[in-house]
């Protein structure tokens, strides 16, 4: 991970280092297992081979150098990439129907969270059977798999710093590996020719098909553009040119290989470990092995980034964020990293081979790319772009990927199906909880707040009543500085008079950018009711406890408040005052009357609100000073009630 003073704008050794270790670690070890898919059960052919390498080509130039490198990193968010954050900048449009599409791409970008660790592992691993043909590599991928979700709670802060130079050395063994290969047979070199793609695709015997398996060689570039505010854009493009030299070496130096095998068939053998030397193989196994745990850690922080902007985008109920370095941008989601890790453990048992789960592998990223293909184009007409330019855009890569879907619509039955499921579920939780968010924000009542300041400065001021808290804050979502929900004014006068000295109303902003840390003090009747707003990045933590307590020690320098305890005893020893958070938690009255649809909308997000982490610890206020009080939900209530009064019988 980079360091927060590494600055992303400028190409530096540093900063290629790094990329090379968090960025390219997906697509960079796709040589372990892409062309020996291409391959498969069918007998080798120069057409095949050729074809398959030429596919591979220009999939590599067509799909992750123009689409993504050059044009799709122009689409960032303040420095910050990934289909949501791309979401992010068109949320202003008009075009509501667009956060489908992030929706879709978000949960499925997801759901191949949990095949891309266990294949790469198993791929690398799988090469021990070259020294020892018999040996179970399950438990060794299982472990490895266990011990890398496990050490993701104390950040990467140290093991980041050899990211890079393991993905140094892993793509240098890629190239050095490729050269010799070629140098033995250059011929291998026609694959170059766009022909050889074309009549592999058209002439071959369901040649279209293994579009699904070239398609595994671009699968990172959605991975490569989510993790885009880790090392900046420019550093990207620089490192790209030498990445994509190294794997197109290695790929034509395994195609050099195969060629020499004309007629034969592949088996069980894995041409990427074949190109090795025998006493350098178990070099290569371990260095491999090195190289995708590195790119399982890459996809892993990506899960976490997601869900963190999901929950921001008001997609995902609120789960426990942690940071274990003070790392810009660093975050760990304990229930997210311990689901992909029962996931990806499933997964190994499920498929038990690396063969396996290339034959389910790619069809979800597909459709990711589809989305993000849909978002870019819009993104791009909204910066004004020519038309004819965006319209030609979308009509290649449409063509390009849906070709890719159709190809890989064959995996389905082959364990396709399980991160489509998977997708499914992620994309239901959040269509269902972003609804139910806009169907209780809908109902929300504010009322004007000049219209109650008197009344709240005569209650702070009644000595008949007993201070509820010296400091009293309530969190509010109105945007309007003049307004105040009507929840807040009960809770206040009604529900249980509050007396305070002072009462705090916080307002968080969430902004559109990724570090933003703001605020802005407005005082509605001086030293009795003041309003903080907090202006915070979609990738800041929320620990508003912390922030306000910051807001109060500023306040008090410059002298706008008096924070000390107002009792006399206390007050006197310069005792800072008590603060009291009053957290409202709405629940679902029985007095709604819902149609069908809503209502079972509303019990899932319920459902979901109680399993997921609860407000006060969302807003990261410590529970020693914080009041929660529950509010009901009336969204409809029952029409006229038919109730008749009638006369006691005598």
């Amino acid at each position: 991970m980079p360091g927060k003073h590494l600055d992303l704008n400028k190409v530096t050794g540093a900063g290629l280092l790094i990329t090379l270790g968090i960025i390219f670690g997906d697509i960079g070890t796709s040589p372990l297992y892409v062309l020996k898919s291409i391959i498969d059960t069918e007998p080798v052919t120069p057409q095949l081979v050729l074809g398959g390498l030429s596919c591979i080509f220009w999939t590599l130039t067509l799909q992750t150098t123009v689409k993504y490198i050059i044009l799709t990193l122009r689409a960032d968010n303040k420095g910050e990439g990934g289909i949501l954050a791309l979401y992010a900048l068109l949320k202003g449009t008009k075009k509501k129907w667009l956060i489908f599409l992030a929706i879709i791409g978000g949960s499925t970008l997801l759901a191949d969270g949990l095949i891309t660790p266990p294949i790469s592992v198993a791929s690398a691993v799988e090469g021990l059977k070259i020294l020892k043909p018999e040996l179970n590599t399950i438990p060794i991928v299982i472990v490895i798999l266990v011990i890398l979700f496990f050490i993701q709670q104390f950040g990467t802060k140290f093991v980041g710093k050899f990211f890079g130079p393991v993905m140094l050395t892993w793509f240098c063994m890629l190239g050095t590996l490729g050269i010799f290969a070629i140098a033995g047979n250059i011929t291998v070199l026609k694959a170059l020719n766009p022909y050889y793609a074309w009549e592999l695709l058209a002439v071959h015997p369901g040649g279209f098909w293994l579009l699904g398996s070239v398609f595994l060689a671009t699968t990172g570039a959605e991975a490569l553009y989510s993790d885009l505010g880790h090392c900046g854009k420019k550093n990207i493009r620089v490192s790209w040119g030498f990445v994509k030299v190294m794997l197109l070496l290695n790929y034509f130096g395994q195609g050099a290989w195969l060629l020499s095998i004309d007629g034969n068939l592949l088996g069980d053998r894995n041409p990427f470990y074949l190109l090795m030397p025998q006493w350098f193989v178990p070099f290569g196994i371990l260095i491999a092995t090195a190289a995708t745990i590195v790119a399982s850690q890459a996809l892993i922080s990506g899960s976490f980034t997601l869900i963190n902007e999901a929950m921001r985008l008001n997609f995902w109920p609120k789960v426990r964020i942690k940071y274990p370095t003070e790392l810009k941008g660093q975050l760990y989601i304990p229930s997210v990293n311990w689901l992909l890790c029962v996931g990806c453990i499933a997964v190994v048992l499920y498929f038990k081979e690396s063969e396996n789960m290339e034959a389910a592998y790619g069809l979800a990223i597909v459709i990711t790319m589809i989305m993000t293909t849909l978002l870019l184009c819009n993104y791009l007409l909204m910066k004004k772009y020519a038309k004819l330019f965006v319209y030609s855009l979308l009509l290649v890569y449409l063509l390009i990927e849906v070709s890719f879907l159709i190809a890989n619509l064959s995996k389905f039955e082959h364990g396709g199906w399980i991160t489509l499921m998977i997708a499914t579920l992620i994309a239901l939780v959040m269509v269902v909880w972003f609804n139910a968010r806009k169907i209780m924000n809908r109902y929300v009542e504010f009322t004007q707040l000049s219209s109650y300041t008197a009344i709240i400065e005569d209650l702070s001021r009644d000595s008949s009543l007993e201070k509820f808290s010296t400091h009293l804050v309530f969190m509010t979502s109105a945007d309007n500085k003049e307004e105040i929900e009507e929840k807040v004014i009960y809770s206040i006068l009604n529900r249980q008079p509050k007396r305070a000295d002072i009462y705090w109303l916080v307002h968080l902003d969430l902004v559109n950018e990724p570090y933003c840390m703001e605020y802005h003090v407005t005082p509605i009747l001086k030293e009795k009711i003041m309003r903080v707003d907090f202006r915070l990045g979609f990738r800041e933590a929320l620990k508003v406890n912390m922030l306000f307590r910051q807001v109060i020690q500023d306040l008090m320098k410059s002298k706008e408040i008096n924070g000390l305890s107002r009792y006399e005893s206390l007050s006197k020893h310069r005792i800072m005052g008590d603060f009291r958070f009053v957290v409202m938690k709405k629940f679902m009255s029985n007095e709604n009357e819902l149609p069908i649809l809503q209502s079972v909308v509303m019990e899932i997000y319920f459902f979901l609100k109680r399993i997921s982490l609860s407000e006060e610890k969302a807003f990261g206020l410590d529970t020693s000073n914080v009041v929660v009080e529950r509010t009901p939900l009336i969204i409809r209530p029952p029409g006229n009630i038919r109730l008749e009064r009638v006369e006691t019988e005598k």
